[in-house]
């Protein structure tokens, strides 16, 4: 087989992999956890009230989170944000949208696992960076 031919075989077996990761992805978009999720998203984002809780949560996050960084955070401080937080998960339609995105993860969980066995590595992990949290 010539270099020519080799390369041709790479390049249209790349292209299989691409167009199969097309596919995965708008199978992913069809699956009626991934529905439930963006339903519940688009309620919580027309939805005054969570609104208004999460930009309380993320500006008492951004506080706590420099007064971490200074030395000056408190238990104080960590229990006013985790009342926030509780109040904010409280909220029907925030309950919904983290059960939702509960379902959702658990599901590409699987399909990361159905990925990642033939790989004998994390397909998820490898995907996602180099800089994981």
């Amino acid at each position: 087989m010539s270099i020519e031919s080799t390369d041709a075989v790479e390049n249209a077996e790349a292209a299989d992999v691409d167009d199969l990761g097309r596919e995965l992805g708008e199978a992913i978009a069809d699956l009626p956890e991934y529905d439930a999720y963006e339903s519940a998203r688009s309620r919580v984002e027309r939805n005054d009230e969570a609104q208004q809780k999460i930009d309380e949560f993320e500006g008492l996050r951004q506080e706590f989170m420099l007064a971490r960084q200074t030395g000056e955070a408190t238990q104080e401080d960590l229990r006013e944000l985790q009342k926030a937080q509780q109040e904010l998960h409280e909220i029907p339609v925030m309950a919904e949208y983290l059960e939702a995105q509960a379902e959702l993860d658990a599901r590409l969980e699987a399909i990361n696992e159905a990925i990642s066995e033939p790989l004998a590595m994390d397909f998820g992990e490898q995907a996602g960076g180099c800089c994981q949290d």
